[in-house]
C-alpha cells in the first residue's frame, strides 16, 4: 500500500530518523515511565539533535504514539482503493484488514512494545490526549473519503460520519482490548503469535458489530 520505491535518500533518511525517534520513545516510556522520559533521551537514544527531533514531533507522546498515525495512514490509504461499488462499511473493515495483513507493517516483534505502549493509555492522561488527536485526525479523514466515495458533502450528508464512527469505533475497541492483554513488563515476551492474536481481535469486533446490526435490524424497522 505505501510504496516507498519512489523515496529519494534525503525522503529515506527522513523516515528513518523518524522510525528511530519514535522507537526510542515507546522503549524510553516502557523502561522508565512517562514522566521520567525527557525529549533530550529520546533524541540522545536515537543518536539524533535535539532540533532533530523537533522538526519531527512537538512532543515526547506524539513520538511514542507515531505508529498509530502511520496506522491510521495505512488503513486510509487501503480505503481510497476499495472497490467503488463496495459498500462503506464493508470498505471500511476491508481496509482494516488490509492494513493488517500490509507486509511493510510491523512484525510481532515491533508490535510487542507499541502494544504495551497502548496499554498505558489510559493511565496517562498525556498519552490519551495525544492518542485522541491521532485517532480524530485519521477518523476525520476517513470521513472525507466516504464521502467521495458516496459523491456527497459530509457537512450534510450523516452517512459518512456514522459509518467511520461506527467502523472505526469498532477497531478503536479491538486495539484497547488487546492492548489490555499485555503490561510494560511483558513487552519482549510476545512470539510470533501476537499478529495474529490481534487480527483474531478486530475479526471478532467487526463480528460482533454485524450480529448486533443484524439483530437490531428489525426492531429499528418496527420502532420496537
Amino acid at each position: 500500500m505505501n510504496d516507498r520505491s519512489g523515496e529519494d535518500r534525503r525522503q529515506r533518511k527522513a523516515r528513518q530518523t523518524r522510525e528511530a525517534l519514535a522507537d526510542a520513545a515507546i522503549e524510553l516510556i516502557l523502561e522508565h515511565g512517562l514522566a521520567a522520559v525527557t525529549v533530550e533521551a529520546i533524541a540522545e537514544r536515537a543518536d539524533v539533535t535535539r532540533r532533530t527531533f523537533s522538526r519531527h514531533f512537538g512532543g515526547k507522546e506524539a513520538a511514542a504514539l507515531d505508529f498509530t498515525r502511520a496506522d491510521g495512514d495505512r488503513i486510509n490509504a487501503a480505503l481510497r482503493v476499495r472497490p467503488a461499488d463496495e459498500p462503506p462499511l464493508a470498505a471500511y473493515r476491508a481496509a482494516v484488514r488490509d492494513w493488517l495483513t500490509d507486509p511493510e507493517a510491523p512484525g510481532a516483534r515491533r508490535r510487542a512494545p507499541r502494544r504495551a505502549l497502548l496499554a498505558l493509555v489510559d493511565t496517562e492522561p498525556a498519552l490519551f490526549a495525544a492518542y485522541e488527536r491521532v485517532r480524530v485526525n485519521a477518523q476525520d479523514e476517513s470521513v472525507r473519503i466516504i464521502a467521495d466515495r458516496l459523491g456527497t458533502d459530509p457537512a450534510r450528508d450523516q452517512r459518512p460520519a456514522v459509518v467511520v464512527g461506527a467502523a472505526a469505533g469498532v477497531l478503536t475497541a479491538a486495539l484497547r482490548s488487546w492492548a489490555r492483554g499485555v503490561h510494560a513488563e511483558d513487552a519482549d515476551a510476545a512470539d510470533d503469535t501476537d499478529d495474529a492474536d490481534l487480527a483474531a481481535h478486530v475479526e471478532r469486533a467487526y463480528a460482533v458489530l454485524t450480529g448486533e446490526a443484524a439483530l437490531a435490524a428489525p426492531h429499528i424497522a418496527t420502532g420496537k
